[in-house]
């Protein structure tokens, strides 16, 4: 999950601030401190992460552009220059740019606002962006929710009383309301120092870059592994009080399939896998970076000489062309496969399916599923020349059936007419007749077109005294029949009525004879 870090270098953040001990430091030196610790979290432990510098006054410009490297995101912060007035909304504007260019509109950004908590004066201010929010029109609209999935972190250089004795804190609050509610912010707590500084970047650690760890386990074989980016909370729908889902920590493979059978199911997300290698003390010698490069070669040597079984897992998978269904958590499941980066590197991945007992409809419900070795005959023949799946639904599908459709009048002329076609060659078509009735009585229930089935009713009427004296009796009979069971159904009152009710053909005793 990408990241946008966007510093406030107005004139407020040379504000200074008084240090036990020490020389006066400004608010911005005690910013590009609390950077600096993220920075350095983030190349030891979230060193996959691109992250953009964006600095900003009235005007914003981007300082460092998505990148891997930390040194020179580190650089960067004591390159930056003082400029006028703060401008909030330019900045945001800016990131809504930056991030789209960069990334699109579908892959969710961290945004991270570093600020003093001075709102700015007069027009362009947050107070003023806030008021005229309402009156905008979409070509001025304010960049706010992000057209991209985000969070958005506010880090103010003030403790809680500065921010509260004017309105700022409200202010902020409105910022993280307008995003949808995705954010949080973060103030000082206690005096302004380094130390304070320091706890308060800690818990945006804790809340939005703290590595997943997991273990992987299939059967006696486990492995410790890392999930990135660190899979977020999954919120369903459908409930009445929803309650965020996380994945376990423990993660259990229940079985393998072919690629060809799972095809390219929907997924909530996609992480790598990554193995995490135990020295003999130990202690963990990957995935993480070490700043020292002997110590960093020593320990990848170390490591690929220890047996792991991720290694073996990804390997397993890539050769065999199949793919691991994982356990997430209480009904959840996900899978395990490899992915080709190039034609000579490849990772292994775990994307995560929609919560439920059958993500997959074409795989039917997964507790259900088992090994080949439990059924009666192979599944997929002797000669590997079919397969189980696609499992075919019990119910047909609405877009599989011949739906009766009347967009325009010339349909139900169309479908009318066929019926007294139908009804003046009975009874040698007695069961096209009443399975074109039915059909068409069907469609006007689904409708509520019940005036359709009293005048079908009057239709068939008519047809019976116009019947010519060498027509066959059944046909009247069955002419009577079907009228009489049309103006039943349009009444709507009776058990004749009901939807699922079919018209059946009357018996009597030429129709018996005749058969």
């Amino acid at each position: 999950m990408p990241t946008v870090v966007v510093m406030d270098v107005s004139l407020s953040m040379t504000r200074p601030v008084a240090l036990e001990g020490s020389e006066e430091h400004q608010r911005k030196h005690l910013a590009a401190h609390g950077l600096t610790m993220l920075f350095e979290h983030m190349a030891t432990n979230y060193k996959l992460e691109f992250t953009a510098l964006v600095v900003f006054s009235s005007l914003w410009e981007l300082m460092v552009p998505f990148t891997r490297d930390y040194n020179t995101l580190q650089e960067a912060l004591s390159n930056m220059d003082d400029y006028d007035k703060t401008c909030l909304e330019s900045a945001l504007l800016g990131v809504c740019n930056i991030v789209q260019q960069e990334w699109g509109a579908a892959i969710p950004c961290q945004v991270v606002l570093v600020t003093d908590g001075c709102l700015g004066i007069g027009r362009g201010s947050l107070r003023h962006s806030l008021a005229t929010h309402s009156q905008r029109g979409d070509s001025n609209r304010f960049p706010l929710p992000f057209p991209f999935p985000s969070k958005l972190y506010v880090m103010c250089m003030a403790n809680l009383e500065e921010l509260q004795s004017t309105d700022s804190l409200d202010c902020l609050e409105r910022l993280i309301d307008l995003n949808n509610g995705e954010g949080q912010i973060f103030t000082i707590d206690g005096p302004l120092c380094l130390k304070n500084v320091q706890s308060m970047f800690g818990k945006l650690i804790d809340l939005a870059y703290t590595p997943f760890h997991a273990v992987l386990k299939c059967g006696h074989l486990a492995s410790d592994v890392q999930v990135f980016p660190r899979p977020e909370p999954f919120i369903i729908d459908e409930e009445i009080d929803p309650i965020p889902k996380a994945i376990n920590t423990d993660l259990e493979i229940v079985g393998f399939v072919d690629i060809a059978d799972i095809s390219s199911p929907p997924v909530l997300s996609r992480h790598l896998v990554l193995p995490i290698a135990l020295n003999r003390e130990g202690d963990e010698v990957g995935p993480g970076i070490t700043d020292d490069t002997e110590d960093e070669n020593s320990a990848n040597q170390i490591a690929g000489k220890i047996p792991n079984f991720c290694v073996l897992l990804h390997g397993s998978l890539k050769v065999e062309g199949m793919v691991a269904v994982v356990q997430l958590g209480p009904e959840w499941y996900g899978m395990l496969y490899s992915q080709a980066d190039s034609k000579k590197k490849s990772n292994l991945m775990m994307s995560l399916f929609e919560p439920g007992p059958e993500p997959l409809p074409w795989l039917g419900k997964m507790a259900q599923l088992g090994p080949i070795s439990d059924a009666k005959e192979n599944p997929y023949g002797e000669d590997d020349n079919k397969s189980p799946f696609p499992l075919q639904p019990k119910n047909k599908r609405s877009y599989a059936q011949n739906v009766t459709v009347w967009i325009k009048p010339s349909g139900l002329q169309t479908d009318v007419q066929k019926i007294l076609r139908n009804a003046r060659k009975l009874p040698e078509k007695t069961q096209t007749f009443y399975k074109e009735l039915n059909r068409l009585r069907k469609a006007a229930l689904a409708f509520g077109f019940l005036e359709l089935l009293k005048g079908v009713a009057d239709m068939l009427e008519r047809e019976c005294t116009l019947l010519p004296d060498t027509a066959h009796p059944d046909a009247a009979f069955q002419l009577t029949h079907a009228a009489q069971q049309l103006k039943v159904a349009s009444t709507g009152a009776s058990e004749y009525a009901a939807y699922d009710h079919n018209i059946a053909p009357l018996h009597t005793d030429f129709s018996s004879s005749s058969t």
